[in-house]
């Protein structure tokens, strides 16, 4: 894979970092969580096999290979596959080989460096399309990744997800796609970048993106791009050779009651900010670290997925009221969206 070893030696490297304020997009694309009855019923913890599941959703699957590397894909149309940008990098031509054994070659149609994600247009048409989910897991939910781990096509790992809205520690010096991932249990190698992580009714909800190796010290500490945001972008990409990301500049995470008590942080709900980008337009609404997030436009915000959502809603160029708690005081500020395409 294009510059795979640079990549994992930069995940390492990241991974035993001392902790570094970044801030980051809040990329659009994710939806809320569905409703219990809607989930798929977890795996009893012995004794379960997922044979049947893997043999229908195997052929969703593919191997993507360049002539530098290998890498994995997802079927996202009758012919076209949706892919990591670091698995094509530069490359135009791939060949792309199916569940089935066969292959056939690829044209590299469009990328986007801030998702990490590709689409590639294939010789072969009436490919099986994937369905692919538009809600989050939780964490604690089962889950599959399939790829092709240095070249071992269609190889099966399982895990549950470990957490949401994940961002690797200083991974901002160096790439942007790194940001409001799921993490996950399952085990990824260097060749599963640009594969499927299903749940357990057989939905794609995720494209497996990164790991932190052994060396680092991790143990199972793989990541995928949401679904939803994978979707959402090949979709742009298709229609457009390029996606748009409404951009607010943010770094959050939930107001915990420990982390309210522990800081004093005066309001009942809402989003910690922890980092805001200097140049981005939260800084020039003047929202500050250490604010709580309770409204964005007339959306009440009690989980990061409430702000997202919202975000995903906006468009470029819209003024929105972002109303935040700062000691105490309510702030309803004005901020406008941005752009960020590249």
């Amino acid at each position: 894979m294009r510059n795979e070893q640079v990549r994992r030696t930069a995940i390492a490297l990241i991974a035993v970092m001392a902790a570094i304020t970044i801030a980051v997009a809040l990329v659009a694309g994710c939806s809320p969580n569905r409703g219990a009855e809607d989930r798929p019923a977890p795996a009893a913890a012995v004794g379960v096999s997922y044979a049947d599941l893997v043999e229908r959703v195997s052929p969703h699957v593919v191997t993507v290979r360049t002539g530098g590397g290998v890498g994995s894909g997802v079927v996202f149309r009758p012919d076209v596959v949706l892919t990591n940008e670091h698995v094509v990098g530069d490359t135009k031509q791939v060949v792309i080989e199916y569940a089935d054994g066969s292959r056939s070659g690829g044209t590299v149609l469009a990328t986007d460096a801030i998702t990490d994600l590709a689409v590639v247009r294939t010789e072969r048409t009436g490919l099986p399309v994937a369905e692919f989910g538009r809600e989050l897991p939780r964490p604690g939910d089962p889950v599959l990744a399939i790829g092709s781990p240095l070249g071992f096509e269609n190889s099966v790992t399982d895990g549950i997800v470990s957490g949401l809205h994940r961002a690797i520690p200083g991974s901002a010096t160096s790439t942007r796609s790194m940001v409001d991932l799921i993490q996950i249990s399952a085990p990824i190698s260097p060749g599963n970048s640009g594969g499927a992580l299903f749940d357990t009714a057989g939905r794609v909800i995720g494209i497996n993106e990164a790991y932190i190796p052994p060396s680092a010290g991790a143990v199972a500490l793989g990541f995928a791009i949401p679904s939803a945001t994978a979707a959402d972008i090949a979709e742009q990409l298709l229609r457009d050779g390029t996606a748009v990301h409404p951009y607010l500049g943010l770094t959050v995470d939930r107001l915990t009651p420990r982390v309210r008590d522990q800081f004093g942080v005066q309001a009942d709900h809402g989003l910690l900010v922890f980092g805001v980008d200097p140049d981005g337009p939260a800084a020039a609404a003047g929202i500050q670290p250490g604010d709580v997030v309770t409204r964005f436009q007339d959306a009440e915000v009690r989980a990061v997925e409430d702000l997202l959502g919202a975000l995903r809603r906006s468009e470029p160029g819209r003024q929105v009221t972002v109303t935040v708690v700062r000691d105490g005081q309510t702030k309803e500020l004005k901020a406008t969206i941005a752009a960020r395409t590249r």
